[in-house]
């Protein structure tokens, strides 16, 4: 019974992806708690030390069987590792220092766009209309959160660092969904544990550079909580789950489901941080999902 329920499940796409999502959201709560709990690289640095370690004791036979075609595709590896886990995930923790939850909600909407512009740039995807009327709803939303409802700011490029962070955080994970459209032909649980290595690998001089710089401090219980919860639930299981999505529903329509962080995101900071939720959040917000939806269902965009 068990199992006919998990088989059910794993073949839903939108089912799997919905909860990916929720993950992601609640990684936004994370991101915000760990503030003086935990330094930000530590984070990085250990949330995938846990997650390979964990990995690598459950797929260590996989991945010696598949040693030679992880060789053979060692820079879609590392491609991955280093945008999708590694630079993500550093520039989130830092950028979460910065800005609110409602803003990094927000812009993480952002990916869907970013995954369809990277299709037409990199694999010649074409884009309609309608998509590109949706980059721009979507754009003019992000300015709008950078903006605090005043677009009289940016003419000072008084944007919040924090925001800067979150954006280019956003276009590092679309290009590793991008990249997930030539993933190598093993085991998505395969494939996460080599990157998951990477993404440890490629963190540590992150870490060592935030102990030389004196930003490291020791943990607090709660930020070993925070470390546990990201590493298991946003670095694994939602990774796995990621990659699942994408090989049931094609990239850029598994990247559409990156629109219900925003939604989820928002309610979350909102009701459990108390942040404050502005006109000009609800008309970023509005303007983010709009666009997604009409690139995505008007303008017709293809699996990719």
């Amino acid at each position: 019974m068990v199992k006919k329920l998990w088989d059910g499940f794993y073949a839903r796409g939108w089912l799997v992806l919905a909860l990916t999502t929720f993950m992601w959201a609640a990684n936004v709560l994370a991101g915000r708690l760990a503030i003086d709990q935990i330094s930000p690289m530590a984070l990085v640095c250990l949330r995938w030390l846990l997650s390979a370690a964990l990995m690598f004791a459950l797929q260590r036979r996989d991945m010696v069987r598949a040693a030679p075609v992880l060789r053979a595709n060692w820079p879609l590896l590392l491609a991955g590792g280093v945008l999708g886990f590694t630079g993500f995930n550093a520039l989130f923790y830092v950028g979460a220092h910065h800005t609110t939850g409602v803003n990094i909600s927000i812009i993480q909407g952002t990916i869907p766009i970013f995954t369809m512009l990277g299709a037409f740039l990199f694999y010649r995807t074409r884009l309609r209309p309608f998509q590109l009327l949706g980059l721009a709803m979507t754009l003019i939303g992000v300015l709008l959160i950078g903006a605090k409802g005043d677009f009289g700011t940016l003419a000072g490029f008084k944007f919040n660092i924090g925001d800067v962070y979150i954006l280019l955080a956003c276009m590092f994970y679309a290009a590793y969904t991008l990249a997930l459209r030539n993933r190598p032909p093993v085991a998505g649980l395969t494939l996460f544990a080599a990157m998951a290595a990477i993404a440890f690998i490629t963190s540590v001089p992150l870490f060592m550079w935030e102990i030389w710089t004196g930003g490291f401090f020791w943990p607090t219980p709660m930020g070993w909580l925070i470390m546990l919860y990201v590493a298991i639930f946003p670095s694994l299981i939602s990774q796995i789950w990621f990659i699942r999505g994408v090989d049931l529903v094609g990239s850029s329509r598994a990247s559409l489901f990156v629109n219900l962080v925003p939604v989820m995101g928002t309610i979350l900071s909102v009701t459990l941080l108390g942040e404050g939720f502005a006109l000009y959040h609800a008309l970023a917000l509005g303007l983010v999902l709009g666009g997604i939806f009409v690139a995505e269902k008007l303008g017709g965009q293809k699996r990719v």
